[in-house]
């Protein structure tokens, strides 16, 4: 997978980021982004038609990221999804959010790393096959430190009565933002190819290292 770390330097008002340029960024507006997914996977078989029995796969899977990314406040959100001679996708996505809390006072919620870490749980896998997270601080190059969990999550599936939820591997980043009282912005990395794990969260530790404010 380390051929996907040629990067490609995504701006949007107030952060710039590089992403691998393999990767596609699309709408995540509800009015325009299933044909903006269309357009994409179309595009993306007419140059590998070795792909095309995937094809629903992917739509399904950017439609869903997509919404997701909506919903959460998302910035910017870039997925992968390519065939490795498999007969299964390997698929990934980064989002960058803007978010941010306050207190039942109404107050700012502080954003240090040592802040954010104090109210994020560690879990451990009790046995083999469970769900985990870690959390820890990272110092991203020219930004400063930052607090993070990692790990493979049950995550609530948006919106389902059912209460279901899908096993990912996800790691979080909660960068404060300069100047802003209670704003992070939160770069989340996901997967569902858990049998890729530590690569994956080496590919979103590369990809986070790279954000930077704007100036």
């Amino acid at each position: 997978m380390a051929r996907y770390m040629e990067a490609l330097t995504v701006e949007r008002g107030g952060f710039r980021i590089k992403v691998p340029e393999s990767w596609w960024e699309f709408d995540v507006r509800p009015e325009s982004r299933d044909d903006s997914i269309h357009h994409m996977v179309t595009e993306r078989l007419r140059a590998h038609p070795e792909l095309a029995p995937h094809r629903d796969t992917y739509i399904s899977f950017l439609r869903k990221a997509a919404a997701d990314a909506w919903k959460s406040g998302a910035l910017y959100c870039g997925c992968m999804a390519e065939a490795f001679g498999g007969d299964t996708p390997i698929t990934g996505s980064v989002t960058v959010s803007l978010v941010g809390g306050r207190t039942s006072k109404g107050d700012p919620l502080p954003t240090g790393p040592e802040a954010v870490t104090a109210q994020l749980a560690v879990k451990e896998a009790k046995r083999e096959g469970d769900s985990w997270r870690k959390v820890t601080t990272v110092d991203i190059p020219g930004v400063g430190p930052a607090a993070r969990t990692y790990g493979i999550e049950d995550v609530p599936v948006p919106d389902d009565e059912l209460g279901r939820t899908i096993r990912a591997v996800l790691m979080q980043t909660f960068i404060p933002v300069p100047g802003q009282e209670g704003k992070v912005a939160l770069v989340a990395g996901s997967s569902q190819v858990l049998d890729l794990a530590e690569s994956f969260f080496d590919i979103f530790d590369a990809i986070t290292s790279t954000f930077r404010f704007a100036d």
